[in-house]
């Protein structure tokens, strides 16, 4: 596995990280202590040390888990966490000085740990990218030694150059075969100020696997069923925010350009051809899946042709419907 830094001047992680959004469980399933053990230990066997997580996954199971997991081994794990989600209602006016240090406060419980490597507001309004009182929390944090770095999650490619205005560390987005546009203004911005970019929901929530069809059924709660138009939250997060039935199309075209009918390897690699991304974090529901996420490391670099091709049939299939919105 190979090592890229966080940050400028950051830790180094292995490129290949564990998302958590999942761990122990399917989307909309109860959660399984034993399963997520498998999987975080999984991880570990197959060189990740780079795991991404949230104080909302599962109720706060994720954090427990990953902490419980750190307990386990003496090799320094980077953990990163987010914060914010938890907020009900979700306001910008939740985003404040009182509230981020009580979030900061949980997931250090939570995670067993004096000090957190870093921690990323949760897919916030937009608004909240330029609040000062936001960033002079987590500065004062920052401060007080109970986080080694901050940054943010992102919905929309704006909130991302806004958040910049800041000494943030690193910036989590959309970034796959079928969510292009943060490469163009977002990624030579990033680069320039040394902030990492972590690349979250790089399969397409599935859709880039290969693996489904026009007969796949979902589960009821899973928000692949329940939120391909954002009825519960950003659109995006859902395949993409790419419509389903064009998304297979565009599939069977990744398919045959690259021959295989297993594309995970290739979607995450084409992920990792762009040097400004620090670490890819796809997610796991079960040991098997880590397996089959770390093969990417070793997996040939893509050629000229492979990558053109890639933008070709997001040019063909996906622009169009999502290039704007985020």
């Amino acid at each position: 596995m190979k090592n890229r830094h966080l940050y400028k001047d950051g830790p180094l992680v292995s490129e290949i990280g564990l998302g958590t959004w999942q761990l122990g469980t399917k989307w909309g399933e109860p959660f399984n202590e034993v399963e997520a053990e498998k999987v975080l230990d999984e991880a570990y066997k197959n060189g990740i040390t780079m795991i991404d997580t949230a104080d909302c996954y599962n109720g706060g199971n994720s954090e427990k888990a990953i902490g419980n997991f750190l307990k386990k081994y003496s090799e320094k794990f980077t953990v990163v966490t987010k914060c914010g989600r938890c907020l009900n209602p979700h306001t910008t006016e939740g985003y404040n000085k009182e509230n981020i240090t009580n979030f900061v406060e949980g997931s250090l419980s939570r995670l067993g740990l004096e000090k957190l490597d870093m921690v990323l507001l949760h897919c916030p309004p937009s608004p909240v990218f330029s609040k000062d009182e936001v960033f002079e929390a987590l500065d004062s944090l920052k401060s007080a030694g109970k986080i080694a770095s901050y940054g943010v999650s992102i919905e929309k490619v704006s909130e991302g150059l806004s958040a910049m205005k800041y000494p943030i560390s690193a910036i989590e987005v959309v970034f796959n075969m079928f969510r292009l546009k943060p490469a163009e203004e977002l990624f030579p911005m990033a680069k320039n100020k040394g902030v990492g970019i972590i690349a979250r929901v790089p399969l397409a929530s599935g859709l880039l696997t290969g693996r489904y069809d026009e007969n796949t059924k979902f589960g009821e709660k899973d928000h692949r069923t329940t939120n391909r138009n954002g009825e519960r939250f950003d659109k995006g997060e859902t395949f993409s925010g790419v419509d389903y039935a064009t998304g297979l199309k565009a599939v069977a075209e990744l398919k045959a350009l690259f021959g295989t009918e297993d594309l995970i390897p290739y979607a995450l690699k084409w992920i990792l051809m762009h040097d400004e991304v620090s670490v890819v974090i796809p997610g796991a529901s079960k040991a098997s899946q880590v397996s089959s996420n770390v093969r990417a490391a070793e997996t040939p670099a893509l050629t000229k042709e492979q990558m053109e091709g890639v933008k070709a049939i997001y040019d063909k299939y996906i622009r169009q419907s999502v290039h704007g919105l985020w």
